[in-house]
């Protein structure tokens, strides 16, 4: 977060509660709202960004979605409890918001996607080898693809956010454990489909 970065993680967290219990107050306020909200978008804004885009893939549908999330925390933020970080809060926001997308396009074009998907791996196929190591971020991505979502959404937590498990169990409701082996998993999966290509 802005300027948080040279500090210990305890000072950095003391200095991001004072932060966000600063920037509650100023919401609180009628004339100092907007203000307020203006410095919450800037600072989660392009986190939150990354972390839908990864989830969607599609640059509008993550618009839409951030839109979503920052109109739902607006209208919700004086009732913000502070059990949580706020980007915590945030976080799951964006999470249930995307994963609830996803489900409608899949229930919607579900057959478009697997023929999507056939049609990637068919030019991946097709691909030289040269051409398969090109763009590691690319075959990944592609990997990532063939995940369960809820599968995905914990493999890209953990791998591209760094999200602690500890974390990831407040935004997801789902036990540490149970976590750490999703992650297993979307791990192994991802694995095997570089090694297999």
């Amino acid at each position: 977060m802005e300027g948080l970065g040279d500090q210990n993680p305890s000072d950095q967290k003391t200095a991001e509660r004072e932060w966000e219990r600063e920037l509650l107050a100023e919401f609180a306020v009628p004339a100092t709202r907007n203000r307020a909200f203006e410095k919450l978008v800037r600072r989660y804004q392009k986190p939150l960004y990354a972390h839908i885009r990864r989830m969607v893939l599609n640059h509008d549908d993550t618009d839409d979605l951030l839109q979503n999330t920052l109109i739902r925390c607006y209208n919700a933020l004086d009732r913000f409890e502070s059990r949580s970080g706020l980007y915590t809060w945030l976080y799951r926001i964006a999470t249930n918001l995307c994963l609830t997308h996803l489900e409608q396009q899949r229930k919607r074009r579900w057959l478009s996607l697997s023929n999507d998907t056939v049609r990637m791996e068919a030019e991946l196929r097709s691909a030289t080898p040269v051409d398969r190591l090109q763009d590691p971020d690319v075959l990944l991505e592609k990997a990532l693809l063939r995940l369960p979502p809820k599968q995905r959404l914990v493999f890209q937590m953990r791998y591209y956010d760094e999200v602690p498990y500890e974390q990831m169990s407040e935004i997801l409701g789902t036990s540490t454990g149970a976590l750490k082996a999703s992650y297993h998993l979307a791990f192994k999966k991802v694995e095997n489909y570089l090694k297999n290509l």
